[in-house]
Order: C-alpha cells, then sequence, then structure tokens
C-alpha cells in the first residue's frame, strides 16, 4: 500500500483545482500542471485532494501523482525558494538585469547565467542567492546548476553550495616527507 498515495491533500484558501486530462492547479502565485496517469483518479472532498488507484498494480504512479499534485498546491500557494552560497575569496555574485546573474568564481572570465522564467533571484551580500519559484522541479534544477558552475572542492571547500549543506573535508598533504 503506498502511503504517500494515502495522504489527502489539503487545498488552502484561493488554490482552485480542476481535473481533465491534466490536473490544472491555479493559486494566487499562478498556475500549474500535473499529468494524470494511467489508473489513478483525483477526487475533491470538502476543501481537500484525494488521490485513488483503480487497483494494485498503479501504487508506483498512486504515490507519484499525488506527491507532484501536493508540490502543484504548495507551489501555487506559498511557492519554493532554495538558498545557496557562495564560498571563497573574490568569489561573488551580481544581478545584470531581472534574468541574468554574472558570478566571478575563480575563472579568468565572469559566468553570465541566465535564469529560465519564473524563477526569480535575489543577492544578498553577493555571496547569498536566494532563488523562489512556484515549480518545485525547475526550480532545483537551476539551484543545481548553478552550482555546478563551481562545486565546493574537497580540500579548502571553496565554490557555490546550499545553505546548510553538510560537506566531507579532505586532509592536505602534511609537508613531512620523508629524506
Amino acid at each position: 500500500m503506498s502511503r504517500v498515495g494515502k495522504k489527502p491533500i489539503p487545498l488552502p484558501a484561493g488554490v482552485k483545482v480542476t481535473v481533465g486530462q491534466e490536473i490544472l492547479v491555479e493559486g494566487p502565485k499562478g498556475k500549474l500542471t500535473v499529468p494524470r496517469l494511467e489508473g489513478v483518479r483525483v477526487e475533491q472532498n470538502n476543501g481537500t485532494l484525494e488521490v485513488k488507484r483503480d487497483s494494485d498494480q498503479y501504487a508506483a504512479v498512486h504515490g507519484l501523482t499525488r506527491a507532484l499534485t501536493a508540490n502543484a498546491v504548495t507551489g501555487v500557494s506559498t511557492g519554493f525558494t532554495r538558498e545557496l552560497d557562495i564560498v571563497g575569496i573574490g568569489y561573488r555574485a551580481e544581478m545584470k538585469s531581472d534574468e541574468v546573474i554574472s558570478f566571478s568564481l575563480g575563472y579568468s572570465h565572469p559566468i553570465e547565467f541566465l535564469l529560465p522564467k519564473g524563477v526569480n533571484c535575489k543577492i544578498e551580500k553577493q555571496t547569498h542567492l536566494v532563488l523562489s519559484a512556484i515549480d518545485k522541479q525547475v526550480l532545483g534544477q537551476v539551484a543545481a546548476n548553478i552550482r555546478s558552475l563551481r562545486p565546493p572542492e574537497p580540500y579548502k571547500q571553496k565554490g557555490v553550495r546550499y545553505t546548510g549543506e553538510a560537506l566531507r573535508k579532505k586532509v592536505g598533504k602534511t609537508g613531512a616527507g620523508g629524506k
């Protein structure tokens, strides 16, 4: 039995769900669509959404549909945020325009990063980025792409990392070589 799929999804005030070929979720922050997979139906009961499956062979898509729908409801009502830190001397970021971020990450040239539509960025103190969007998948992919510009290296741990990310530090050479 899918434990994720059985949980009902509470609908906040101002969120409207339309079930057709796709599940359309509309809220104060925007609209999102979720694919409606075969063998799964979505029912709306007094302020909650319930995802039901036709038989046990659809157990995998049951939990998936519920999770995607819950993320869409959360996205259009409150939105999602992801925070990144830039660590290293001379490493910084600045907004060139509403959708272009310029990074100085120790390379010989600045890196221009184009934000996709629907993703917003706020830069605090040139080294702390706050990304926000209504689509959780797009937001996570953009954060991963920014982190991949200069991932934290294991010795001095310089680079772009998620705020609160636990890193493993490696011990460098000791320098007391034998003769």
